[in-house]
């Protein structure tokens, strides 16, 4: 589903290292380090009446990110969350709300790939949107095997959530191309770890099933769905997924904080045939909804810049 300018995000304000700054004025510098080389850690982070949704787990992977990454001076979870609820209040932004947070080594005294080019300081942007969930989550999505493998620990380590998304938007341009809704990237050894854009799951026999965490992004709903699975006793494991594995599941779906929970349809053409009835992932909506309270941060009005 393509995702469309929603005209309630024209007049955001949006944080960039000092304060807040309309839309149109909302800018990084060319020397920037996210600019010049893609050098930044990021998060998305999702808004729920009034509060955040795994605010500590996000704020977590962010900080260690950057730590992987060798930044200087990272600020505290507290700071940038104190950022955070101040550019929500500034918006008035309080439910059905995506925030991108991203951390950038900051601004270089002249261009090139050296760290110790960068004498300024980090840069920290809040980018608030009005952004409903990305896909339909009734309906489900078809999704595409890429010929682009995900990088494995060798490479970039996808344990470091950074701004180098090439091979992830080559992925999608694919899929693009086939006219479908997402690309599947698999491992160098040819077993699956993600979606360009999100983590998938299969169930098979009653058993939920998602690829282990080494040549994919450790997300923080993979992570939720795998603790509901426990906590209401739903056989689950991660394990080594081949192709012809997922085209025979009961179920298949991928999880994000962009979409939730989304099913998956359709993969390489082959239909997704539910052959025993399996309902695993009803079960695992319905705990999602009511767990979701107890991982709320509620947004402070008192906040401000």
């Amino acid at each position: 589903m393509l995702q469309k300018f929603n005209p309630k995000n024209a007049d955001i304000l949006v944080y960039v290292q000092d304060g807040l700054y309309p839309r149109n004025e909302a800018k990084v510098s060319v020397f920037d380090s996210v600019v010049q080389g893609g050098d930044a850690v990021w998060e998305g982070v999702r808004i729920y009446k009034g509060s955040v949704f795994m605010l500590d787990r996000h704020l977590n992977r962010l900080l260690e990110s950057a730590h992987a990454m060798a930044f200087e001076n990272i600020p505290s979870k507290d700071e940038i969350a104190n950022k955070l609820f101040a550019t929500l209040n500034a918006n008035q932004m309080y439910d059905d709300v995506h925030v991108r947070l991203t951390l950038t080594r900051g601004e270089k005294i002249t261009s090139g790939m050296d760290p110790r080019l960068n004498s300024k300081g980090l840069n920290l942007i809040i980018l608030p949107e009005w952004k409903p969930l990305v896909y339909d989550n009734t309906t489900g999505i078809k999704v595409i095997t890429s010929s682009i493998r995900r990088n494995s620990p060798s490479m970039i380590d996808s344990k470091i959530h950074h701004n180098n998304l090439i091979n992830n938007i080559l992925a999608k341009l694919q899929a693009n191309f086939a006219n479908v809704d997402a690309a599947l990237m698999l491992d160098n050894y040819g077993f699956a770890a993600e979606l360009n854009g999100s983590n998938v799951f299969i169930v098979k026999d009653n058993v939920l099933i998602t690829p282990f965490a080494d040549a994919c992004l450790h997300g923080i709903t993979r992570g939720f769905v795998l603790e509901l699975a426990k906590k209401t006793s739903i056989p689950h494991k991660e394990k080594n997924l081949s192709l012809t594995e997922i085209y025979n599941a009961d179920e298949a779906f991928a999880t994000g904080t962009w979409g939730e929970l989304t099913p998956i349809k359709e993969i390489d053409g082959r239909a997704i045939m539910n052959k025993t009835g399996s309902n695993i992932l009803s079960k695992i909506n319905a705990a999602f909804d009511s767990n979701k309270s107890d991982y709320l941060t509620e947004i402070p009005k008192s906040v401000s810049l």
